[in-house]
């Protein structure tokens, strides 16, 4: 199963009174988003499922992949690793799974899966975690498959 994780590109700083969840992408992310959307769109397989959190961010994020895609509200800000990883269906799914979220928590699940001692990985805006699982002698690894940034691309 592959899982990637993507995070939302450049938003607009938040404002006094703001909800977080309303928070709007910048020019500069509009146009991450779109650069990373023109990757994926080449290295995804057909039927990959993509989740997006709820936060409007994250769907204009995931709106420049022009795919069809599922909000899911256990992706919003202060989702936990558990609801990630039962979203995606992870370790198990059959699907390449596209996952649109915030940080820490992609940082959290990228940890954990390669087993690191940190508490999180660092994800930069706009920027794609692609992780593979796979059974090698009886033993299910994580392998991660690229990283990639919006900016070199």
């Amino acid at each position: 199963m592959d899982l990637v994780l993507w995070r939302h590109a450049e938003a607009q700083d938040l404002q006094d009174g703001q909800d977080d969840t309303s928070r709007a992408l910048t020019g500069r992310g509009e146009k991450q988003a779109a650069r990373m959307a023109h990757w994926l769109d080449r290295q995804l397989p057909e039927g990959t499922r993509v989740l997006v959190s709820p936060a409007r961010r994250c769907e204009q994020t995931a709106l420049a992949l022009e795919r069809k895609y599922k909000i899911r509200p256990e992706l919003a800000i202060g989702g936990t690793i558990e609801q990630l990883l039962e979203a995606a269906q992870w370790p198990h799914g059959k699907a390449t799974v596209l996952i649109v979220g915030h940080q820490p928590v992609l940082g959290q699940v990228i940890a954990r899966l390669l087993g690191l001692n940190a508490s999180e990985c660092a994800v930069k805006r706009g920027a794609v975690w692609w992780l593979r699982n796979r059974e090698r002698a009886d033993l299910s690894q994580t392998v991660v498959v690229t990283v990639q940034s919006p900016e070199v691309l």
